[in-house]
């Protein structure tokens, strides 16, 4: 037989989980600091209950950037590897940057890759845009 646990206030039982599914709000800054590590990649959302369409918050991870992007990305000391229940409006908006990150990355990749770098460097322009050589290395 199960044993049951005697709720002395179920109440306030409730109220905590209400709030719990609600999730915390970010300040500007936070929200800001979180962008930016969202842009880049280095933050997680997954909804929090995936099952219940009453539950809108999202449970984040911030991954701590290494390397060049720690050295310029501004962050809170105590946000970075670290696991968050958002604000269903703001993990929205942190999602909407998280898909504009990649949709840049992707762009400025397909533009490296579309780049011709040797004609860029040892091929002269003139005014209307055709080569100043004939491609064998005489003018």
């Amino acid at each position: 037989m199960a044993k049951t646990i005697p709720l002395q206030d179920t109440g306030s039982l409730k109220n905590e989980l209400r709030k719990y599914q609600k999730g915390q709000k970010l300040t500007i800054q936070e929200f800001n600091r979180v962008a930016r590590l969202a842009y880049f990649g280095f933050v997680v959302l997954t909804p929090l209950d995936p099952e219940n369409d009453e539950v809108d918050s999202y449970l984040m991870y911030i991954q701590p950037p290494e390397g060049l992007p720690a050295t310029q990305l501004d962050v809170y000391e105590d946000m970075p590897d670290s696991i968050t229940i958002l604000d269903g409006e703001q993990g929205n908006a942190i999602a909407d940057v998280i898909r504009q990150g990649v949709r840049d990355r992707v762009d400025q990749l397909q533009a490296i890759n579309r780049r011709e770098f040797y004609f860029e460097y040892f091929y002269e322009q003139d005014q209307s845009g055709s080569s100043g050589g004939n491609g064998d290395g005489s003018s």
